[in-house]
């Protein structure tokens, strides 16, 4: 089968995670140039690499190029094999990447597969744990694909060692869906997660996120990371409507005050709930890849992100499906056809 080349310059590590995902469900190599190129450190960072390696092994590849640094890489799938794989970035590079980059490939395996992930699970610029399990995974479920993801422990910038445990089941033949409407709002919650943090830090980010968001009390949580293994905080707010649940997290960082990442986090939920599309920006590019696999299907979001749009392109270049997206009143309406 042909090399597909790919110029990995348009986006950051997600053009790498799917071509890695398309390759090994499709059969097709790839060559990949220019990785990362406009980011600040261009190139293969750890979990970046660990991705890589991930697919190499469930997928029994020939690869050139996977070191760190690397902006070149060339993949050549072989079979991809179900079976327990443990897989570690080494650093606070977040595990749900890896993670996202083997799911496709193993659902579509004949039998079930379980992993051990370690690493970061609340990163800045990756979906965070409890994304992946109340988003992510759920949206999966739609299509007909079961796979689970327990916390063992959180891991936060910069320690890391976070430990996750996943299970993918073999998928029958995909749904094809369309996340058009997200009914009527039923509920919004709202948790302080702290790692070897004062405990004022929360209550200070939840206080804020009540008054911008006006929740009352009950719906306020907090939790504390025992044992910790360094300093964290991950913010998250869920959002439950009658057909779909929206997973938001803010990260707290050094010189940022608590209410300044609740400020911005309120901001992005308010930007949501102000919308009336159903996918939130960071689900609408992950929804793309199964919708491919399935053959069509559809989805309304409140923004075409630059994640979204080089994400569609690249699939095309893998699977038999035009991606396109129209104007809508109240947002826009991507579509999926075959």
């Amino acid at each position: 089968m042909d090399m597909i080349e790919l110029d990995g310059a348009a986006g950051g590590g997600q053009l790498l995670r799917t071509a890695l995902s398309l390759s090994l469900c499709t059969g097709t190599p790839f060559a990949m140039t220019r990785i990362r190129a406009k980011r600040s450190k261009p190139g293969l960072m750890r979990q970046h690499l660990t991705a890589v390696n991930a697919a190499a092994k469930i997928g029994n590849a020939f690869v050139e190029g996977a070191t760190l640094g690397a902006t070149t890489l060339r993949f050549t799938p072989g079979p991809v094999t179900a079976g327990d794989y443990a897989f570690a970035t080494g650093s606070a590079g977040s595990a749900m990447l890896v993670l996202q980059t083997v799911l496709p490939p193993l659902w579509r395996c004949d039998r079930p597969s379980r992993l051990r992930l370690e690493g970061g699970t609340h990163n800045p610029l990756a979906p965070s744990a409890d994304f992946l399990i109340d988003t992510y995974l759920p949206s999966l479920r739609r299509f007909g694909i079961e796979a689970t993801l327990d916390i063992e422990r959180p891991g936060f910038f910069p320690a890391g060692g976070g430990i996750a445990h996943a299970v993918v089941q073999p998928a029958p033949p995909l749904a094809q869906l369309d996340f058009g409407a997200r009914g009527e709002l039923q509920s919004i919650e709202a948790t302080a997660l702290l790692s070897g943090l004062a405990a004022g830090i929360g209550t200070r980010e939840l206080e804020t996120l009540a008054r911008r968001l006006k929740l009352p009390a009950t719906a306020l949580h907090q939790r504390q990371v025992r044992p910790s293994i360094g300093p964290g905080n991950a913010l998250l707010v869920h959002v439950r409507h009658a057909h779909h649940l929206e997973v938001f997290t803010g990260h707290g960082e050094r010189g940022r005050s608590a209410e300044s990442v609740a400020e911005r986090l309120a901001d992005e939920v308010r930007a949501y709930l102000d919308a009336r599309a159903c996918v939130g920006e960071h689900l609408s590019d992950q929804l793309l890849l199964p919708m491919a696999l399935a053959g069509g299907g559809s989805f309304t979001t409140a923004a075409i992100s630059d994640h979204l749009s080089s994400n569609a392109r690249l699939i095309e270049t893998f699977l038999p499906v035009q991606i396109d997206w129209t104007e809508t009143g109240d947002g826009w309406r991507v579509t999926v056809a075959g």
